[in-house]
């Protein structure tokens, strides 16, 4: 009766540890689970921040009369900022191409293509509006994604306040 009481005991004992064991998986796959969903969360709004606050200080940082404003490079809408070096004018391309957004700096009268640019981050798409002294740029990170819009004040342009 001893012996039948012993195999008891350690059958009850190792029920418990596989209910233990379980338990502690499933709680280990739904943290898990749980910090993927937020790592992927948070690397989409940097994605977000990074992509806007590239553009926002490109811009600020070339804001001149002129300077800044919309075009179009390749089959797409570009951010057009120009600016005279001596004698030579000179042009930087910020533009959506291939997946990618991507910045390209040459001379205003050079023939490059899209695809000479620098790859800068990932980028579903780029639109560029310019109205009245207000640049309008609206971002799509991923297929199916709502654009992020950003709207920058051209302090140089003509009417602009100090």
């Amino acid at each position: 009766m001893k012996k039948q009481t012993d195999h008891l005991e350690g059958l009850l004992a190792l029920l418990l540890f596989g209910v233990f064991a379980v338990c502690l998986l499933i709680v280990l796959l739904t943290g898990a689970n749980s910090y993927q969903s937020l790592t992927q969360r948070d690397r989409a709004a940097a994605d977000r921040r990074t992509c806007t606050q590239y553009l926002a200080t490109r811009v600020r940082q070339s804001d001149a009369q002129g300077g800044v404003g919309s075009g179009r490079f390749g089959d797409g809408e570009a951010l057009a900022i120009t600016e005279q070096i001596g004698d030579q004018e000179y042009v930087t391309w910020v533009y959506a191409h291939e997946g990618w957004l991507m910045e390209l700096f040459c001379a205003a009268d050079a023939d490059l293509s899209p695809s000479d640019g620098e790859r800068i981050m990932a980028l579903h798409g780029l639109s560029v509006r310019e109205e009245d002294g207000l640049l309008t740029l609206a971002v799509t990170l991923e297929e199916g994604d709502e654009p992020i819009e950003l709207r920058l004040s051209l302090r140089s342009g003509e009417g602009a306040g100090s």
